[in-house]
Order: C-alpha cells, then structure tokens, then sequence
C-alpha cells in the first residue's frame, strides 16, 4: 500500500498534473494546426499552382494486381501497389513549421514576461541588503533603517 500511496502523491503533484493538461493541450492544437494546413493553407496554393492537390501527389514504387497508371493514391492503394505519397509529407511537413513556430512565439513570449518578472524582483542599483536583517536599503547607507545596525564599509 505504501507503494500506491506514493504513487498518488506523485501523480497528483502540479508538475505532473501541468505536464498532463500541456499534452492534451498540445494533441488538440496540432490537430487544429492540421486542418489549418490542410483545409485553410493548401487548397488555395494548390489553386494558385494549378488546381493541384498537395495530398495526391504520389510515386508508384510497385504496381499492384491491376496494372497501372493510377489516378489517385487511393486507387493505387486499393489495386495492391506500393506507393510513395510525398504530398502527405509536404502537408505534414508544414504542419510541423506552423506548430513550431507557434511553440516558439509561446516560449519567446514566456521568457519575455519572466525576465520582466526578474526585473522588478532585482533591487535597485543603488540600494543593497543589510547583512543583519537582509532588508533592501540605501547604498550610501551608514546604519539601517530598519535594525539600525552600523553597516561597515558605507561611501
């Protein structure tokens, strides 16, 4: 039992809940990134190329029971061939660009929020911390305000 108890404390800690919650967050959102690409961004560029559809884009590598040419990759797949469906992977591909991209503007964006955060939690240049009750005070200071320690070495 101690065992299973142990288990609880660490699948209920906010780490691993957190981490849980980004994963769920994450497979949903590269779900949406992949109808973004597919639905939103290829259609008009296959448009634009000259009706082409990205997804059927394919190499037969091995005819299959009935001959080829075939004109799909769905057909190809049904006759029994192999085929190479590099179109897939030009989708994919830019599925990947997007959501990295987005990954980077989120993460940019944290840090940039975090070092703001340090910022206002530094003390100024021209306080330091007394070394007897570790409150900011003036650098020119001679005795803290606070403890009214002498401070040695004060300009």
């Amino acid at each position: 039992m101690g065992m299973l108890k142990e288990f609880r404390e660490f699948a209920l800690k906010g780490n691993v809940v957190d981490m849980a919650v980004g994963i769920i967050i994450g497979a949903a959102f590269g779900l949406v990134v992949k109808s973004l690409v597919s639905d939103i961004i290829m259609p008009p560029l296959g448009l634009l190329l000259g009706k082409v559809d990205f997804s059927e884009f394919f190499i037969t590598l091995k005819s299959g029971t009935v001959p080829g040419p075939y004109p799909t990759a769905e057909a190809a797949s049904k006759a029994g061939a192999v085929v190479l469906r590099y179109g897939l992977f030009v989708n994919e591909v830019i599925s990947f660009l997007l959501v990295s991209f987005a990954v980077f503007l989120l993460v940019k964006s944290i840090n940039s929020l975090r070092r703001k955060a340090e910022e206002k939690a530094a003390p100024a240049a021209d306080t330091r911390q007394c070394p007897f009750c570790l409150s900011v005070i003036q650098a020119r200071a001679v005795r803290c305000p606070q403890c009214t320690s002498e401070l040695k070495g004060a300009e």
